[in-house]
C-alpha cells in the first residue's frame, strides 16, 4: 500500500472514531467544543485535558487533528493511542480494544505497548464490558460467563508478558473481582443441580470452584456442599477427605462442626 493510500486509511479510520464517539457520548460528556492550535504539541495537550474532564468528543477532535495535519510528528502516534482511550472513556469498548490491538501491531516498540499500557487497556476493557447486577434483571451471575473468561484471560496474558509493568498490580486488582464473578457462577450452578437432586453435577461444579477460585469467600460452604454430594454418589470416602480438610483447614467455622457431626456418622473406612 503507498503512503498516500495509508494516510488515506488512517484519515478514514480517524473520521469513524470521531463519528462513533458523537453518536455514542455527544452532549453527555462536556460541550466537544475545540479551538486549534498551531503545533502538535500544543493540540496533543488540549487532547490529554480533554481526556481528563471526559469530553471525549472533544478530545478525539483533537488527537484526529493530530493525526490528519501532523502526520509524521511522534504525536501523531501518541494521538492514534490516545483516540483508543478517547473509545474506552466513551464505553466503546469493542472500539476500544480493536485500536489498542491495532496500536500494538502497528506500534510494538513504542514506550506504552513496552510497558503494557495497550495490552493492560484491552484487559481492562474486557472486564468493563461485563454485566452488572440490576434490580430488575437476573443477577449477573445467572448469566452465561464467556465474557468474564475472555477478561481474566487478557489480564493473565498480561501478566505473563509483561512482569515490570506499572499496571500489574490494577490488573491483579481486575483478576481477583473477575475469579469472584466465575465463583459466584460456579456455586450458583452447583446450588442448582443440588436443590434438583443432581449431584453429580454438584461435584462437578464444586471440584472446579475449588480448584480454580480458592480464597474468595466459598471455600467453606463448597467443601461442606461438596462433602454431602460425595455421599449422595455413594463416594463416602472422598466425603470424609473433604469434610476433614473443613476441619483441618477452617476449624472455627460452623461448618466445621457440622463436617465434625458428619464424620462421626459416615461409616468407618475399610482396613487394608
Amino acid at each position: 500500500m503507498s503512503l498516500k493510500n495509508l494516510l488515506t486509511a488512517s484519515l478514514l479510520a480517524t473520521a469513524v472514531v470521531l463519528t462513533g464517539l458523537t453518536a455514542a457520548c455527544g452532549g453527555k460528556s462536556g460541550s466537544g467544543a475545540v479551538e486549534y492550535s498551531v503545533s502538535a504539541q500544543k493540540n496533543y495537550e488540549k487532547g490529554l485535558k480533554q481526556l481528563e474532564s471526559k469530553d471525549w468528543v472533544a478530545a478525539s477532535k483533537y488527537f484526529g487533528f493530530i493525526k490528519s495535519r501532523f502526520p509524521y510528528s511522534k504525536y501523531a502516534v501518541l494521538a492514534e493511542l490516545r483516540l483508543a482511550d478517547a473509545e474506552f472513556g466513551a464505553e466503546q469498548y469493542l472500539e476500544a480494544i480493536d485500536s489498542y490491538r491495532l496500536f500494538i501491531k502497528f506500534h510494538p516498540t513504542h514506550e506504552m505497548v513496552a510497558n503494557g499500557y495497550a495490552s493492560y487497556r484491552i484487559g481492562e476493557a474486557y472486564y468493563k464490558q461485563l454485566p452488572g447486577d440490576f434490580w430488575m434483571f437476573p443477577p449477573s451471575f445467572e448469566k452465561d460467563q464467556s465474557s468474564t473468561e475472555d477478561a481474566g484471560n487478557e489480564l493473565k496474558t498480561f501478566l505473563d508478558k509483561y512482569p515490570d509493568s506499572p499496571y500489574r498490580a490494577k490488573a491483579k486488582e481486575i483478576i481477583v473481582a473477575v475469579g469472584k464473578k466465575l465463583a459466584d457462577h460456579e456455586w450458583y450452578v452447583a446450588r442448582y443441580y443440588w436443590d434438583r437432586g443432581k449431584p453429580m453435577g454438584t461435584v462437578i461444579r464444586l471440584r472446579r470452584l475449588l480448584e480454580r477460585y480458592r480464597g474468595v469467600g466459598y471455600d467453606e460452604e463448597a467443601l461442606w456442599l461438596l462433602g454431602r454430594a460425595y455421599v449422595a454418589v455413594a463416594m463416602p470416602d472422598r466425603a470424609r477427605n473433604v469434610w476433614q480438610e473443613l476441619v483441618d483447614k477452617h476449624p472455627r467455622s460452623e461448618r466445621a462442626g457440622d463436617a465434625k457431626s458428619a464424620l462421626a456418622d459416615l461409616r468407618p473406612a475399610p482396613k487394608r
